[in-house]
């Protein structure tokens, strides 16, 4: 069996946490290791439970939301995944969640198979942005007053750095574009760390950011 991928929900609506819980249980390679009905509860019960990979976490909940949950858990769990999974579409609460650290954004009205499909992607890219949410990324996290290093600023990306940029804005994993390179997934994660550390990219979509502004792709390129 492969490896099992440890997932906690966070959501204040108990009958639909259920049915996400019971629909992920069926699958061979997820644990549901707990559920929360809160911001809060979701925070004490990492402090008592093993550390999940990822959490799918609602936007709107008492005591503490979505948003304010995402930046602890960056800030105190870096390694966990955050996927928000909500009735909210509008762009501001998107680009809200992204912004703050969510690596991926699903609607509750989504279906099961794209959620799994978001799921089993975060697991091996470490992010999945469907086309409308890259298109808010586009709008709202791409500003002319937003500070983005330009390519010209600092240390210049190798050309082998720039083949990685490329492919990790078209959503590829490790494996995936060591094969494509021939080089093995430890080299690809040392260019990804200098290009995260060159560019001063906290995560993934800061990443794309920067490949945008600087034209090496385009937000086109990214849903090819």
């Amino acid at each position: 069996m492969s490896n099992v991928i440890k997932i906690a929900l966070a959501d204040d609506e108990e009958l639909f946490r259920k049915g996400i819980a019971f629909m992920l249980q069926r699958e061979e390679n997820i644990e549901v290791i707990f559920e929360a009905s809160d911001g809060e509860e979701l925070i004490k019960l990492l402090q008592q439970n093993d550390v999940p990979d990822i959490i799918i976490m609602d936007l709107k909940m008492p005591n503490l939301n979505g948003v304010e949950a995402t930046k602890i858990v960056r800030n105190k769990y870096p390694d966990i995944k955050v996927i928000a999974l909500t009735s909210y579409n509008t762009k501001s609460f998107i680009a809200n969640m992204i912004d703050v650290g969510a690596v991926s954004y699903v609607m509750k009205n989504t279906t099961p198979k794209e959620l799994l499909t978001t799921i089993n992607e975060v697991e091996k890219v470490g992010y999945y942005y469907n086309e409308e949410v890259m298109k808010v990324v586009q709008e709202y996290l791409i500003a002319p007053n937003k500070k983005v290093k330009s390519r010209f600023d600092g240390e210049q990306l190798t050309k082998r750095e720039i083949e990685i940029l490329k492919l990790i804005c078209k959503q590829y994993s490790g494996q995936e574009i060591a094969d494509k390179l021939y080089l093995s997934v430890r080299t690809v994660e040392g260019h990804r760390n200098n290009l995260l550390r060159k560019t001063e990219c906290k995560n993934m979509v800061g990443l794309i950011i920067y490949a945008i502004q600087n034209d090496f792709v385009s937000v086109e390129n990214l849903s090819e």
